[in-house]
């Protein structure tokens, strides 16, 4: 009987950990904002503000995580990102102040720098060569996962037990999921258990054990357009897209009721999952920025309806569309810049440019909720989000012919 090589058991225990931090971080936010602005009084732009401060925490802490996962090893890190993520989701319902809500988001921004994909995306690195797009593109099927379910039983729960009961006991399921794997599942790099990259075996492992590897400094990164226009690409796009998300229950709330809401940001995660299965199938055979381009075409696209028409049956449907850009956008910049840079410098490389996609992200939510309270609704700050991906379309497509493909020892 074949054993099952490590490297797919990690991926496994990434799809969970994803699936976890993408319901009760990124999807969860949503459901938070609704519910503080709902039953608080509080105005959308001021929760929005906090939601940005969890974005601006996380990408602070991206290089960081980078690092200590590049020299130590995932297990410290998931572990932390566990418990951070269970307390700031905790806290969450029981908050009575805009101060606390903000302190409960910035922990919450602790857990999700941990658990991000980048945090897993450089997990996977020292596992997998010749399957690293599959592998990545895999292990982000817990966001969508996590979009599916995340949404659905946060309202199910808070409609039937109450807001705080609800965020504690998804901090504790969390907790008893989470830091198992954590624990018995994770690993450093495949070395350490007397495997290689792949599972490689025979002449492909001498090849694999033989190949020099090439490392980049963070600064000789910067300095490539390669790298810049990944970080101001995909910064602009997780602006647009993050921003969409944290706003898509109050955007629906305003045309559809809680079961039409509820069943369309899950449809939206689900349009997100086949998008992201069609990736992991395809991944390492497709050209990243192009793709990238088409997925944010369409983003673009999906944007401008909602903002044109404003009809039920509409939105249900741009809803669909958008989401079928989400899973991709998350997943193609790791996958780019891990083509690009290589394993031994993934880690430093791909911090620093999850950090500035970060930082832009979390301008999202603020970026629509602030427009949003200066229009009276979403059709302007749409239009302009719009914009902003056919922006993003063309600073990914300017990197494709300036690739630096090789690197002076």
């Amino acid at each position: 009987m074949t054993r099952v090589f490590h490297g797919w058991r990690m991926v496994a225990a990434c799809v969970v950990t994803a699936l976890f931090a993408n319901a009760l971080g990124l999807f969860g936010a949503g459901v938070y904002l609704h519910q503080l602005v709902e039953h608080k009084g509080w105005p959308t732009g001021l929760v929005s503000g906090a939601i940005t401060l969890f974005y601006v925490v996380s990408a602070l802490l991206l290089i960081p995580v980078g690092d200590i996962i590049a020299r130590f090893g995932a297990r410290p890190v998931f572990t932390g990102g566990s418990l951070a993520l269970a307390v700031g989701v905790a806290g969450m319902g029981h908050v009575d102040t805009p101060a606390e809500a903000y302190a409960a988001f910035f922990v919450m921004g602790i857990g999700w720098a941990c658990l991000s994909l980048a945090a897993v995306a450089t997990t996977l690195a020292p596992w997998f060569e010749k399957h690293q797009g599959r592998a990545v593109s895999i292990a982000s099927l817990g966001a969508s996962f996590g979009g599916m379910t995340g949404v659905p039983i946060l309202l199910f729960g808070i409609a039937h037990l109450g807001f705080a009961a609800t965020t504690t006991t998804a901090a504790v399921v969390a907790l008893l999921v989470l830091l198992p794997l954590s624990w018995f599942v994770i690993k450093r790099r495949p070395q350490d258990l007397g495997l290689l990259p792949d599972g490689a075996e025979g002449h492909h492992a001498a090849r694999a054990a033989s190949a020099p590897a090439v490392r980049w400094t963070r600064a000789e990164a910067l300095w490539t357009v390669s790298l810049q226009s990944v970080m101001a690409g995909f910064g602009l796009a997780m602006l647009v897209q993050v921003g969409f998300i944290t706003h898509q229950v109050t955007l629906l709330s305003g045309v559809l009721d809680a079961a039409g809401t509820s069943a369309t940001v899950s449809a939206t995660a689900v349009s997100a999952l086949v998008s992201r299965l069609l990736l992991s199938r395809f991944a390492d055979q497709i050209d990243a920025r192009v793709t990238a381009a088409l997925v944010l075409l369409c983003a673009a696209l999906s944007l401008v309806v909602q903002a044109l028409l404003p009809e039920p049956a509409v939105m249900v449907a741009a809803s669909l569309l958008f989401g079928a850009t989400i899973g991709n956008t998350t997943t193609l910049a790791p996958i780019i810049v891990r083509r690009e840079f290589g394993a031994a410098s993934f880690g430093a490389v791909f911090g620093v440019a999850s950090c500035v996609i970060q930082l832009l992200t979390g301008l999202g939510p603020s970026f629509y909720g602030l427009l949003h309270d200066a229009y009276g609704g979403y059709g302007m700050p749409l239009m302009l989000a719009a914009s902003l991906d056919l922006v993003a379309c063309v600073l990914i497509l300017s990197g494709r012919d300036r690739r630096s493909r090789s690197k002076r020892h």
